[in-house]
């Protein structure tokens, strides 16, 4: 026969174990209940292909611009260009992260490549291999020069892409993103330009 202070212990144990269990199932309850599924399919917003093209083209081409911010931060010496690589990181960054978020939602992998484009196509502007290795061989105005002409090149390019899911594309919220890219890319285009002289 069990001792009384045994059996005391055994009797407190099996009883917290059941309020911890009954609290786990009610918090669950709980917080189905405050917070109810919303990944069904009638709940996630109307897209195209349109959209998701727009979205698999546009990730790489913005990483591209942060990659260029970049380089501008160890290359350059002119504040001007500093500050405006720093902008374009800031924008395009965020960007990035939200039109990942919204492949996601699709059930689309953000990091997935169009089925019909190899690498770089349809990307219009990207700055091709030989232009990036020759801007991190260059220091100082001749830098500066060559970035500033590189970007402008790149935000043209994204401005065609961005007009043409504003033009085809369904989703409200890549369609709305698309309309930023080109307010915030062409007043870039206008100041870079301004920068080069003219």
């Amino acid at each position: 026969m069990m001792s009384t202070p045994v059996r005391f212990v055994a009797v407190t144990a099996a009883l917290a174990t059941a309020v911890v269990i009954s609290s786990c199932s009610k918090s669950e309850d709980q917080s189905e209940h405050d917070h109810p599924a919303t990944t069904t399919s009638s709940t996630v917003a109307a897209h195209n292909a349109d959209d998701v093209m727009f979205a698999q083209m546009m990730i790489p081409h913005h990483q591209q611009a942060v990659d260029l911010a970049a380089i501008a931060a160890v290359h350059t010496t002119n504040q001007a260009v500093r500050t405006l690589a720093g902008k374009i990181s800031t924008e395009q960054q965020p960007e990035i992260n939200a039109m990942k978020a919204l492949l996601l939602q699709w059930d689309i992998d953000p990091n997935a490549m169009p089925e019909h484009g190899g690498h770089g196509a349809g990307m219009q502007g990207m700055v091709d291999d030989a232009t990036m290795t020759k801007l991190k061989s260059l220091n100082g105005p001749q830098f500066d020069t060559l970035w500033l002409q590189a970007m402008i090149g790149h935000h043209q390019g994204a401005i065609e892409m961005a007009k043409a899911e504003i033009a085809n594309g369904q989703s409200a919220d890549m369609t709305a993103m698309a309309k930023t890219m080109v307010s915030a890319q062409q007043a870039e285009i206008d100041q870079m330009k301004q920068m080069l002289g003219g």
